[in-house]
């Protein structure tokens, strides 16, 4: 039979919100309070830092996960992947943060024009790589 009280461990690296064999106790709509749109645009690539500014109020224990993230210039995709959240799911949080001034928002660098945007070395670089490791 399984124990039902989480490892310390486990609850340090997953938070509560996990289980083994149900997965995510919390659904993602309710996490976003069924919003589906940000208030601001984020792109996959936006980096995201804390200013070091608190929200004036609790907003939940996944802003509150997400905003620890951002110690440091962390992606959108990066906090999707390390919170477990569908992207347009951290995208409302972050927008939630981005509100109350908790996170400052920088851009991707966009392509140069004229340029181009696929460096062929590098590509075919990371394919051998792969070719190598299969």
């Amino acid at each position: 039979m399984r124990d039902p009280q989480p490892s310390p461990a486990r609850d340090e690296e997953e938070g509560p919100l996990l289980d083994d064999d149900a997965g995510r106790l919390i659904r993602p709509y309710t996490v976003s309070n069924g919003r589906t749109r940000p208030s601001a645009h984020f792109d996959l690539m936006t980096l995201v830092m804390a200013t070091g500014t608190r929200p004036q109020s609790y907003l939940g224990p996944d802003h509150a996960q997400v905003l620890g993230l951002c110690g440091g210039p962390v992606s959108v995709a990066e906090l999707a992947s390390r919170t477990r959240l569908p992207a347009v799911v951290t995208k409302v949080l972050l927008s939630d943060l981005a509100d109350c001034g908790a996170i400052t928002t920088r851009a991707p660098a966009p392509v140069p024009l004229g340029s181009d945007p696929t460096d062929r070395q590098l590509l075919e670089a990371v394919l051998d790589g792969l070719r190598r490791r299969l």
